[in-house]
């Protein structure tokens, strides 16, 4: 396999696993202010995720950091064309960084769980309309430079997909909620999930038949809707663990469709012609070496922190501060 394949797998690993772990975190701060009744059930929403969210992130760090390294007319091209949606989505995940920290040091918190509310709406929403533009092609001149606008952007399709995110991720964040909470807290997030099904399967899996192509994205469309049909049915049995589980699928089929609708583009043109791809994107063979071999040795090292981290905090929280 070559290396410029095996790069594209692995930004498409680092993007799923973003997906995955920091989409309960925005599913978390979507639902605050609907599920949680006074400041006990806010704070112990906040403190769900509090040992992880910034773990977490750390997947988009890497998944940038990989894309640039890798394929440094894709990381030119896209930062340059998309600025502005994702200049919106870096100040959201700061004020939401920022909330986060400084909730528990002031007395007043209504003003940080408004910020949190905010900061996890705006990137679940945007990154779905980024990855909707990606996979639908963007109007791109022979130099590989966007020559569209904001609007441009912000077509029925690209809303489609900021919507299907937004769903996505808000369900997770419930199931996730049911998994780690006790009580009626727990009770309201198990009602939410069931709530929010049949929305977010219909405009997923809506949203992923439009974006497909070829036989291999259609088996991880297949994925998806495997994910979410076994999320409802493990709620239904009040089975919260594969509940999550088959939810965290969901979202591995989601994005596996999104990129192998892609290949073997990374920024598809509205003019073919034009359109990057992992061949004329890529960096040099000698750089995509090195880079394999630092990732074979540090990736189990981050994957092994992170997964004790999550096997520390794994107990449910009752309330109690």
């Amino acid at each position: 396999m070559e290396l410029t394949t095996v790069w594209f797998i692995l930004i498409a690993v680092l993007w799923t696993g973003y997906f995955v772990l920091e989409g309960f975190d925005f599913g978390v701060g979507i639902l605050l202010p609907f599920l949680s009744r006074d400041d006990t059930e806010r704070r112990t929403m906040v403190r769900t995720i509090g040992p992880v969210w910034d773990g977490n992130e750390v997947w988009l760090l890497v998944a940038g950091g990989a894309t640039f390294a890798a394929f440094p007319e894709w990381y030119a091209t896209l930062f340059s064309g998309f600025y502005l949606p994702l200049f919106l989505i870096l100040l959201a995940l700061i004020m939401r960084g920022v909330a986060l920290e400084y909730r528990g040091k002031s007395d007043s918190t209504r003003g940080w769980d408004r910020a949190f509310f905010w900061g996890s709406l705006v990137p679940a929403v945007l990154w779905g309309v980024a990855f909707a533009n990606i996979v639908a092609g963007v109007p791109l001149d022979a130099d590989h430079e966007y020559t569209g606008t904001l609007f441009t952007l912000l077509g029925p399709f690209a809303l489609l997909g900021g919507l299907a995110t937004l769903l996505l991720f808000t369900q997770h964040g419930a199931i996730f909620l049911a998994l780690r909470t006790t009580g009626e807290l727990r009770r309201r997030a198990v009602r939410a999930s069931r709530v929010l099904v049949p929305a977010t399967m219909l405009v997923v899996m809506g949203f992923l038949v439009l974006a497909r192509s070829g036989p291999l994205s259609w088996v991880a469309v297949g994925m998806a809707f495997a994910g979410l049909l076994g999320a409802v049915l493990a709620t239904a049995a009040g089975r919260d663990g594969w509940a999550f589980t088959a939810s965290a699928v969901a979202i591995v089929g989601f994005v596996a469709a999104l990129f192998t609708s892609l290949w073997p583009n990374v920024m598809p043109a509205l003019d073919p012609a034009n359109s990057l791809t992992v061949t004329n994107a890529a960096s040099n063979p000698y750089t995509l070496t090195v880079m394999t071999w630092v990732a074979a040795f540090f990736t189990p090292v981050v994957l092994g922190y992170q997964a004790w981290t999550y096997w520390v905090f794994r107990r449910r929280l009752t309330g109690a501060v």
